[in-house]
């Protein structure tokens, strides 16, 4: 089922599950495979800048390290998208992100994580969907599947369950969205992977349910 999903789209995917989950030695591996491919560095760069929000500084730090050392393409000498003089058109973009990726639970997500804190809320719309995934060197569709990718690979079900339907809310059809997890076979367990895969089954059946 792969063959639904790109080359470099299968890769990145599996970048971001491997930087959120994945030991060193596999991390590696999987960078291997992307320079091998020539997957564009942009991207890459993209889908490991990201993986902060999923996985943390510590992972995303070391994955960054291994692809310069790995591919031997020097990081950008500057990134005017990262100036914080940028924050309010963050917050705006962000916004409108996490209202395409969440859809008709936007509010509720909005509700529910000002219950836990305000500043995750404020943090998660302004940093995570506006400074980041609102980010435009990658398209959403993709920035989805791979969060798919770092939320199964780390475990998180509950994150992985609001994010395969955005995946299908930012685009990805059904069949790539099955083709993201199945591209994960060498990365997480086969009951993890089919569990997924069953996860999924119920998200799109509820999704059918409601239309």
């Amino acid at each position: 089922m792969n063959s639904v999903l790109d080359s470099d789209s299968r890769l990145l995917v599996r970048l971001a599950a491997a930087i959120a989950g994945a030991d060193e030695m596999n991390t590696r591996r999987v960078i291997d495979e992307v320079v091998t491919a020539n997957v564009s560095a942009e991207l890459v760069d993209e889908v490991i800048l990201q993986s902060y929000l999923f996985a943390g500084f510590p992972r995303t730090l070391n994955a960054a390290r291994m692809w310069r050392a790995g591919s031997g393409i020097a990081a950008p000498e500057r990134d005017d998208g990262a100036s914080v003089r940028n924050a309010a058109k963050w917050e705006s973009l962000g916004e409108k992100t996490c209202e395409i990726v969440y859809g008709d639970s936007y509010e509720m997500l909005r509700n529910n994580v000002r219950q836990l804190h305000p500043a995750l809320d404020a943090w998660m719309i302004a940093d995570g969907y506006g400074k980041v995934l609102s980010r435009q060197a990658l398209d959403l569709e993709r920035r989805e599947l791979c969060i798919v990718g770092a939320c199964a690979a780390s475990g998180q079900q509950r994150q992985l369950h609001s994010h395969l339907h955005g995946a299908l809310n930012s685009g990805a059809s059904s069949e790539k969205v099955y083709a993201a997890l199945d591209s994960l076979a060498d990365l997480v367990s086969e009951a993890d992977l089919v569990r997924y895969r069953t996860l999924l089954t119920r998200v799109l059946s509820s999704r059918e349910n409601v239309h």
